[in-house]
C-alpha cells in the first residue's frame, strides 16, 4: 500500500472515494484495484463535492428568497442525502454502543444492530441543531461554501490518520476489510484537510486545526478505551 503516484491512480482514488463517501456515481466502477485503503487520502475531495452540493441548494433557496434558517436546513438536507446519512449512522451508533453497553461485546453487538436507541436519536438531534445553527448563523452562499467545504474536506482528511492509528475493533468490520493504511497515505489526506481549512482564513484555519487535533486526540482514546479499536 502506498500514496498516490501516477495520474491515472490519481483519478482512481478520487473516484472510489466519492464512490464510497457519496452516492454519486461515476461511468465506471474500475478504480485499478485500488482499494479503500489506498485511497483514502482522496477523502477530502468526496468532502468537496458534498460541500457543493449543498452551497447550491442554499444558493437556490436564497434566490426563492428563504431566510437563511430554512435554507440552512435544506443545505443540511442536502449534504445528508448525498452521502446517504453515513456519517450520521455512525455517529447514533457509537452514540449508542459507547453510551448504553456495559462490556466491549455489548458495545460492538449495539454498535452492528440497525435500530437507534436514546443516545443515538440524542447525538443525531444535537449534531443537527449544531450544524443547522452554525450554517444559519452565514450570509451567502459564499460563506456557506466556504464552511462546508472546510468542515467536510477537512473532517474527512483525517479518516486515513485515524484508519492508520486505530486498530480495527473487529475483525470483520468495515475497517477491517479497508486494508491497512499506510503513514504516507495518512498524513496525504491530513494535509489535504489542513489545506481546505483555509477556507476559514489564516486565523479561523489555525483555531480550527488545534480544535481537530483534540477532538481527534480525545476520540481516539475513548474509542481505544470502549472497545479497543
Amino acid at each position: 500500500m502506498s500514496g498516490p503516484s501516477a495520474p491515472r491512480q490519481l483519478l482512481d482514488d478520487i473516484g472510489l472515494s466519492l464512490v464510497f463517501f457519496t452516492r454519486l456515481r461515476l461511468p465506471s466502477s474500475d478504480f485499478g484495484g485500488r482499494n479503500l485503503a489506498d485511497a483514502i487520502w482522496a477523502a477530502p475531495f468526496a468532502g468537496l463535492a458534498v460541500a457543493i452540493i449543498g452551497a447550491l441548494v442554499y444558493a437556490i433557496a436564497a434566490v426563492f428568497g428563504l431566510a437563511t434558517g430554512p435554507a440552512s436546513a435544506l443545505a443540511l438536507a442536502a449534504t445528508m442525502l448525498v452521502t446517504g446519512c453515513l456519517h450520521e449512522d455512525g455517529l447514533s451508533d457509537i452514540a449508542d454502543g459507547f453510551g448504553g453497553g456495559r462490556t466491549r461485546e455489548k458495545k460492538l453487538e449495539i454498535m452492528r444492530d440497525s435500530r437507534i436507541g436514546a443516545y443515538g436519536a440524542a447525538a443525531l438531534g444535537l449534531s443537527l441543531l449544531i450544524r443547522w445553527s452554525a450554517l444559519s448563523a452565514l450570509i451567502g452562499p459564499g460563506h456557506v461554501f466556504l464552511a462546508l467545504f472546510a468542515a467536510h474536506a477537512a473532517s474527512r482528511g483525517l479518516f486515513g490518520a485515524f484508519m492508520h492509528l486505530v486498530p480495527p475493533a473487529r475483525g470483520d468490520g468495515l475497517s477491517a476489510n479497508a486494508g491497512s493504511v499506510t503513514s504516507e497515505t495518512a498524513i496525504i489526506g491530513a494535509a489535504l484537510g489542513a489545506v481546505a481549512l483555509l477556507a476559514l482564513g489564516l486565523g479561523g484555519a489555525i483555531a480550527a486545526l488545534i480544535l481537530l487535533g483534540l477532538l481527534f486526540t480525545a476520540f481516539r482514546a475513548l474509542c481505544l478505551s470502549q472497545v479497543g479499536g
